[in-house]
């Protein structure tokens, strides 16, 4: 009799992963087996609590503390499941954490949209969302959803948010005249030379260099003038950030007047007063983040808290908390003036008016382009 509850057991475990049975379900069915069975003690340690929290890790500071405010905190409060987090400065980081890690280890990745989306899937670490588990999911932008679906029609992410790379200045040393007049030249003029700043990834100075070279940057012609444009922004930058916060600090602190950024960061800055302009020149760097979830992770429990994070009330509070527009296709949910007016929002819902990386081009020179932009930044 155990052994036959035993194997019930497991079925029921395995049914609940792949999403066949809400959370719910599966603990008043498994405690009430278990326990008929005289099997609970050594049984729940291992299943029921492995359901008991969900492993997050996401880019920290103001980002994070909105979501958590918004979504995590409501969402435990709801449902007694708890939301563990980790926090990264760059997703290459987490990625090389989960080369390593045994799967589950880690969990709903905020991850930085298709490029990178296109890595997990080439590592073999993407799981297949049941989507009927996530109704939310009609309310997101169709144009956010297409370049996920095209590379697994199986979503393993959902999108969440999106913004821009664009310049941040300060207005009381460069107008806005002048940075609009300039546009991706202003990174490397040298007029500013010692107080520019800039996000110290290959992407990102792969991307300026092409612009500030006359080139697109999902079309290089001539990779030698990118690397001559970094080259020449390398030797006038006084600091590569890494992260959200450094970039803010360095802003906040004046010790840079101009620099590469975040759209969300500067809206963050502005509301507190800092007198910091920004620019998103022709053909600056647009991203989409979302929310990926990993092989190996309890699927049912990473569902439910998808589909919670994208309900409307609650997407809107960590995007105004985030200073982010949302992946709500404001053609579908009435957004608020606030979400109207930042950085990159897009009110068509369509992202044409936004430039993204092709992610299979940058994947083709993925490894050749860091290890260039390595001996560059390190001074070759």
């Amino acid at each position: 009799m155990k052994l036959t509850q035993t194997k019930r057991l497991e079925r029921m475990k395995e049914r609940y992963q792949n999403g066949g049975m809400d959370r719910r379900t599966f603990l008043g069915l498994t405690a009430a087996a278990a326990a008929s069975a005289g099997v609970m003690t050594r049984w729940s340690g291992a299943a029921l609590a492995a359901v008991s929290e969900v492993r997050f890790d996401g880019w920290g500071g103001t980002v994070q503390e909105a979501i958590d405010k918004f979504a995590f905190q409501p969402y435990t409060a709801k449902t007694n499941l708890k939301v563990v987090q980790g926090t990264f400065g760059d997703e290459n980081e987490i990625i090389t954490k989960v080369k390593t890690a045994n799967p589950g280890d880690f969990q709903v990745i905020h991850s930085s949209g298709v490029e990178y989306y296109k890595k997990y899937v080439d590592g073999g670490w993407t799981s297949e969302l049941n989507e009927a588990n996530i109704p939310n999911l009609v309310n997101v932008m169709a144009a956010m959803i297409e370049p996920f679906r095209k590379m697994t029609p199986k979503l393993s992410a959902v999108p969440y948010d999106y913004g821009t790379t664009g310049i941040a200045y300060n207005t009381k040393v460069i107008s806005p005249e002048e940075a609009k007049e300039k546009g991706a030249n202003l990174l490397i003029d040298k007029k500013y030379a010692g107080k520019i700043g800039g996000f110290g990834d290959k992407n990102t100075r792969v991307w300026y260099g092409a612009l500030q070279s006359g080139q697109s940057p999902n079309d290089i012609k001539d990779i030698e003038a990118v690397w001559a444009k970094v080259r020449e922004g390398r030797d006038m930058t006084k600091k590569y950030w890494s992260s959200g916060a450094e970039l803010m600090d360095l802003l906040s602190k004046e010790e840079i007047v101009v620099t590469e950024a975040w759209s969300g960061r500067v809206a963050a800055l502005q509301e507190q007063g800092h007198p910091i302009g920004y620019l998103d020149p022709p053909g600056s760097y647009a991203w989409m983040e979302d929310m990926l979830v990993l092989k190996g992770s309890p699927m049912a429990e990473c569902e439910e808290l998808l589909n919670f994070m994208l309900d409307t009330a609650t997407s809107i509070a960590v995007a105004e908390g985030q200073n982010y527009p949302p992946a709500l296709d404001p053609t579908k949910v009435k957004l608020t003036d606030k979400i109207a007016k930042m950085p990159a929002f897009d009110p068509t819902g369509t992202m044409k008016t936004l430039t993204f990386a092709d992610p299979i081009y940058w994947a083709e020179h993925d490894t050749e382009w860091q290890k260039q932009w390595d001996r560059i930044s390190k001074g070759a």
